[in-house]
């Protein structure tokens, strides 16, 4: 009977111990502010499941889905197009199939389908019409990609037309040179080395060689779109972070669909010829979910201590809010006045702390209810500031309370004022009494100070 209890007592530890873990890798990490590779890890493990399950992550995978199937036979014309210049058409068909292995049925149809689609373009009036759609189909895809990681990192302004235009032709274009180059590139040290070491136990070390570039190669072009897409400055080591797991995600995924070909006799006998649209439609939505995960653990990556207050955002008071709005408000009038820069999010978040999401949310209402200028600070990357939308001199406290909680749809209900006379009327005279108590407190006077001062400050206690 001692043995049980015993045995008993020890399960019930072991669950403790297990559930303890299991809340402090969920939840209890967030809290957690040190800054070890341990904590780095498990918050970016959290972050990767949470993004994996997250409805709103699935929801904008099945939307580029659909965009990306009105896009393939344009995006893979352009690529052909530009192979037959070269003379390299075949070769770049033979590299897609080869590097895309799973969906090798899916993209012999396409090519078909594309020596229809250029066909028709290279004939009469079509030329000028299949160029613009092929173009307008192009940018469209990658506008909805370029959008989606905006909305991850919080970010409402997308890139100009004419920047849109000539970023993602650029893309379209060089990506299929570069592809060429890797295939010849891989060919020619195959071959090489092979002549320098031509002993037979090497080809087996070679091989695992060049599948292993073949793997850094996903691994970059992940990292590349993590940079370059989103319209904010992204480190190259927090996308190449993200890239690792896209990418190592992405060939894990090739390799399931390879291997689990055996699973396609059963919707040969269900959909006939059209069994591979089902697996390709699949396929596409599992990438575009690793593509989008990885984009949120680049952001966090590069923002963890920030997303550490994302919970607490969510819950945040009103009253704190309004605190957040007049924070921001004073930066922007003292830098202003100061004949500084205009402040960007960035700024805000390196200089004062304020969480990243936050400063964006923040910035984008109060651009939104008058009281500031979005102003662009550096052309090339389109890189925006912000200026005060209202006299910096005379700019009062009242008057950001006064727009701020008047900012938005009122008064849309039927008859509630009649309904509720009484609470209107104690509302809107609690509202006019804040509003007039500090109609004479100026932004340009409130006092703020930055982190550098503040970790001085502590620095000169501790050293006492």
């Amino acid at each position: 009977m001692k043995f049980f209890n015993r045995l008993s007592r020890r399960a019930m530890n072991l669950y403790d111990r297990v559930m303890a873990w299991y809340r402090y890798c969920s939840e209890g990490v967030w809290t957690d502010m040190r800054s070890t590779p341990f904590v780095k890890l498990v918050k970016t493990l959290n972050l990767s499941l949470r993004a994996f399950f997250n409805g709103d992550i699935q929801t904008k995978a099945c939307a580029l889905t659909f965009r990306t199937m009105l896009a393939v036979v344009p995006a893979l014309a352009l690529i052909v197009a530009i192979g037959r210049g070269f003379g390299l058409q075949e070769v770049l068909e033979n590299e897609l199939i080869d590097s895309f292995g799973s969906q090798r049925e899916a993209l012999v149809k396409a090519f078909d389908f594309v020596d229809s689609y250029l066909s028709q373009s290279s004939e009469g009036v079509f030329v000028g019409v299949g160029i613009a759609m092929l173009l307008w189909t192009l940018i469209s895809i990658l506008g909805s990609v370029e959008h989606a990681f905006n909305d991850i990192w919080g970010v409402k302004n997308g890139r100009s037309f004419w920047r849109k235009l000539t970023d993602y032709l650029a893309i379209f274009l060089i990506l299929p040179v570069l592809m060429i180059c890797a295939s010849g590139i891989a060919v020619f040290v195959s071959t090489n080395l092979q002549r320098v070491l031509p002993f037979e136990f090497m080809t087996p070390l070679i091989k695992w060689l060049l599948d292993f570039a073949s793997l850094v190669f996903i691994w970059l072009f992940f990292t590349g779109v993590y940079m370059l897409i989103p319209n904010t400055k992204v480190k190259f080591k927090n996308a190449f972070v993200a890239g690792i797991f896209a990418g190592t995600g992405f060939m894990v995924l090739q390799w399931l669909f390879i291997t689990g070909q055996i699973y396609v006799s059963k919707y040969n006998a269900i959909y006939g010829s059209f069994a591979f649209l089902p697996l390709l439609l699949i396929w596409l939505q599992l990438v575009w979910v690793i593509c989008l995960a990885g984009g949120v653990v680049c952001y966090a990556s590069q923002n963890i201590f920030q997303y550490n207050f994302n919970n607490e955002i969510g819950r945040i008071t009103v009253a704190y809010r309004l605190k957040i709005f007049i924070a921001v408000m004073t930066v922007v009038v003292r830098d202003y006045l100061d004949r500084k820069q205009p402040p960007t999010k960035e700024d805000m978040v390196a200089r004062y702390g304020l969480p990243s999401r936050l400063a964006a949310s923040s910035v984008n209402f109060m651009v939104d209810a008058g009281l500031l200028l979005r102003v662009v600070t550096d052309e090339k990357d389109e890189i925006y500031g912000y200026t005060p939308a209202i006299d910096a001199q005379l700019l009062t406290v009242g008057e950001v309370i006064r727009r701020v909680r008047t900012h938005g749809s009122d008064g849309f209900i039927p008859d509630f004022d009649r309904t509720f006379a009484g609470v209107v009327e104690i509302a809107d005279r609690a509202e006019l009494a804040m509003i007039d108590s500090m109609r004479d407190t100026f932004v340009k006077d409130i006092p703020i100070t930055d982190l550098s001062t503040v970790e001085a400050d502590k620095a000169s206690r501790r050293g006492k």
